[in-house]
């Protein structure tokens, strides 16, 4: 059984939003498209949510002279820091309401805890706390995974590591993904996927 793993299309990064990936949007039809086709083939379909306290570690805002983009070194290893987003219970941390996300199996909510950040679906920042993600699918009987949505050097590259390394045949949809591609991260995170074997493919690909 396949799985499709939707990350983040939520309100604050989209166009408008307040960590707006550019032409984040566009994700949005070719995501729709997915969800329609794995779930009328009964495969799983999961929605991730970053779902922040207020005064959240990732958030230039919670740190004394701090700005966006800086990194600090945390438990963890570096941090770096962004625009106040996708708060708990706002607007912005809502799913656009463009995307199927009623069809969804599952949805998995992560960065939840104040010291830590949680780009991927599967775990923590810190490696050690885990979402449960793994062990539904597994469950489930997921053996492939294809992981779609914004952004694709982060949240989206961390969680189809995270995929692979848990055992999950993994691909990037990369037309139903969008980077923002600061210093060099969306060549990092393609590199990244090499090394890990995942794949590149297109939603075309993908609905053969």
């Amino acid at each position: 059984m396949r799985a499709l793993i939707v990350v983040d299309v939520q309100n604050d990064f989209l166009p408008g939003g307040s960590l707006a990936v550019a032409g984040g949007d566009a994700v949005i039809d070719p995501i729709n498209r997915l969800i329609k086709a794995f779930s009328e083939a009964r495969d799983v379909v999961v929605c991730t949510a970053d779902w922040h306290p207020a005064n959240h570690i990732s958030f230039a805002a919670s740190h004394a002279g701090k700005k966006v983009g800086d990194e600090l070194d945390v438990s963890y290893g570096k941090q770096r820091l962004w625009p106040v987003h996708c708060v708990a219970g706002t607007q912005g941390a809502a799913f656009s309401s463009a995307l199927l996300s009623d069809k969804a199996d599952v949805l998995v909510r992560k960065g939840m805890r104040r010291d830590c950040d949680s780009y991927s679906g599967f775990m923590e920042a810190d490696r050690l706390g885990k979402t449960g993600l793994a062990g539904y699918l597994k469950e489930r009987g997921v053996d492939s995974v294809a992981v779609c949505g914004l952004a694709t050097d982060f949240c989206v590259s961390w969680t189809a590591l995270d995929a692979a390394a848990a055992g999950f045949k993994t691909v990037v949809v990369t037309d139903a993904s969008h980077a923002i591609d600061v210093a060099g991260s969306l060549a990092a995170a393609r590199e990244s996927w090499e090394k890990a074997r995942i794949c590149q493919v297109t939603v075309c690909d993908l609905l053969k």
